[in-house]
């Protein structure tokens, strides 16, 4: 399981013309699913993604966590995350997971996220065509992949 996490001043995903999910001060996380994944790349996801201290205290140092800041997260899935360039100019997708194993993975991440942060957690529609907006603060944007765990 792969994140690409940006914080935002706010983020919204809009859907056939139409806001889905939009939050204020917070995390913008992308998605991406793989197969191999299960519960436990999940469960260390969602616990870096609540205790990662990226926002400014008093000092302006990142030294603050979703939860200090109560801040909020939407979550879009992107199978793109997962995309080899290793051969040839058209991105493979191969190691993305399909939808019948990856949607269950989208929502059980989904649940055990707002489980962990104590709220509701907006999203995206997994596999449409969505517009992503946001004023990445900072900008701080970080990339997390729960197999090497680094």
């Amino acid at each position: 399981m792969r994140i690409v996490i940006q914080r935002v001043a706010e983020a919204s995903v809009t859907i056939e013309g139409k806001i889905h999910g939009k939050i204020g001060c917070g995390l913008l996380v992308l998605l991406g699913i793989e197969s191999e994944d299960i519960q436990e790349d999940i469960d260390w996801l969602v616990g870096k993604i609540a205790r990662l201290r990226i926002f400014a205290d008093l000092d302006d140092k990142m030294n603050l966590s979703l939860s200090d800041v109560e801040g909020e997260v939407l979550v879009i899935s992107q199978f793109t995350l997962h995309a080899s360039t290793k051969k040839g100019n058209r991105p493979s997708y191969i190691r993305s997971a399909p939808p019948e194993v990856a949607v269950p993975l989208y929502q059980a991440f989904i649940q055990t996220l707002e489980v962990a942060i104590g709220k509701t957690v907006p999203t995206g529609i997994f596999g449409a065509d969505m517009k992503v907006a946001l004023i990445n603060d900072g900008p701080v944007t970080i990339s997390i992949d729960s197999k090497r765990r680094e």
